[in-house]
């Protein structure tokens, strides 16, 4: 199956002319990461407070990236996990940034290992180490434990589900709110949207290749739940989530799925499905109205969950 491309937003349409959708895989990894990086354009507000930490736990040491608008106290917080493909991307996130500078909120965006060079379960388990740190250290960070959220977009999200179950089946901290946009879940893209070949940006192709590096192989149906959290049997007792996703996003149904399932479990969740949109559209293309529009969705559930 093939996208008809009329059906994107012609706001965002231009960028298609000089974003090609990216080719990932083992043997061109390098170069896309390097293309990634130059695209890379982060700009840090005035006033913004940058603290960059650095975990030590059993397996590897994990800078943390603490980013804050004040030092008032008690500030709700963010674990923020980037997105990626779960093979590249870059702790100093510009979604990140603006979160606490808009929220006036304690994130954290940690830096965790990436694959294939270390496979699942090492960046979730980077996740789940830097989740503990900031419980065990809420009074040094001046956060309120009980208005912490995680939350991540693509492979972020992708690892934010999977770290929400094993937080559940685990220590348990309690979560308020897991922040899942358009959460790369699904490493068998069984779905309608899933057997489209050529979406922009991320392509079918290029999403088996990473699952295929982040899994270590191709474990299929088997694969670990905490790794792509669609495998999970039992979502109940998780914390309030939201999922976002675009209409012309390779992981438009199995993100409708698990939104779905999410309830079926008694799980609050507000879904929010963007016309138009394609993968990681709102984020190279800021200033279009349905980027504005989605981006304003985004920060009003998590401001709206801390507060």
């Amino acid at each position: 199956m093939e996208l008809d491309y009329a059906r994107i937003d012609p706001e965002l349409s231009p960028l298609l002319d000089v974003f090609p959708p990216l080719e990932v895989s083992r043997e061109g990894l390098a170069e896309v990461r390097e293309v990634i990086a130059q695209s890379r354009d982060v700009v840090k507000p005035d006033g913004l407070i940058e603290d960059i930490r650095t975990l030590k736990t059993e397996e590897a040491e994990v800078p943390l990236y603490v980013y804050r608008k004040s030092h008032r106290a008690n500030q709700p917080a963010l674990l923020w996990i980037h997105g990626g493909g779960y093979v590249m991307g870059s702790p100093e996130d510009q979604r990140a940034i603006d979160f606490a500078v808009e929220g006036d909120i304690t994130v954290v965006s940690v830096d965790y290992r990436l694959a294939p060079e270390h496979p699942f379960p090492a960046g979730l388990n980077d996740c789940y180490a830097a989740l503990g740190w900031m419980i065990d250290n809420a009074e040094e960070l001046g956060i309120d434990p009980n208005r912490l959220a995680i939350g991540g977009a693509s492979a972020g999200g992708g690892l934010a589900a999977g770290l929400a179950l094993k937080n559940r089946a685990e220590a348990n901290h309690p979560l308020c709110f897991q922040l899942l946009l358009y959460p790369m879940i699904d490493n068998l893209h069984n779905t309608e949207s899933g057997q489209i070949t050529n979406h922009p940006i991320w392509t079918r192709a290029s999403s088996f290749n990473a699952w295929e590096m982040y899994l270590d192989g191709e474990p299929g149906a088997d694969a670990s739940p905490y790794a792509a959290a669609s495998r999970a049997d039992n979502l109940s007792g998780l914390p309030p989530a939201y999922i976002c996703v675009g209409v012309e996003d390779l992981f438009r149904d199995e993100d409708i799925d698990y939104a779905k399932r999410l309830m079926a479990a008694a799980v609050p969740c507000e879904l929010a499905i963007f016309p138009g949109v394609f993968h990681a559209a709102e984020v190279f293309l800021p200033d279009t109205v349905i980027s504005r529009r989605m981006n304003r969705s985004i920060s009003r559930a998590l401001f709206d969950a801390l507060a």
